[in-house]
């Protein structure tokens, strides 16, 4: 085989082998642009998720304290109304007392 054809061979092969690795080069760019904009829309959507959790959890718990103020109320009220019905019930009785010290007192200055 001739020198220069040797030569036109090795230097096309070098051309063909500048241009592998400009391709390669370009797919691996283009593969970490690729990966990089995934990642971003992993993390886009990581967090998304993660603030509709904190807002689901937020409002359960709101429920949850609402739930618990009701029933706090509402043993207050029942509470109340066992207070009240206890003091209703001594009115007659305290009355009489009442009367009795007051009968005590009046026989007591004659």
């Amino acid at each position: 085989m001739p020198r220069p054809e040797v030569l036109e061979r090795i230097q096309s092969a070098e051309s063909d082998a500048d241009e592998i690795v400009a391709q390669a080069e370009q797919d691996r760019d283009e593969r970490i642009a690729e990966a990089r904009e995934r990642a971003e829309e992993i993390r886009t959507e990581a967090d998304q998720e993660a603030q509709e959790l904190k807002e689901r959890r937020l409002e359960e718990a709101r429920e949850e304290i609402d739930q618990e103020c009701e029933r706090v109320l509402e043993e207050g009220e029942r509470e109340r109304e066992a207070l009240a019905d206890r003091a209703r019930d001594r009115v007659d009785e305290v009355t009489d007392h009442v009367v009795e010290l007051f009968q005590e007192d009046v026989h007591a200055q004659t």
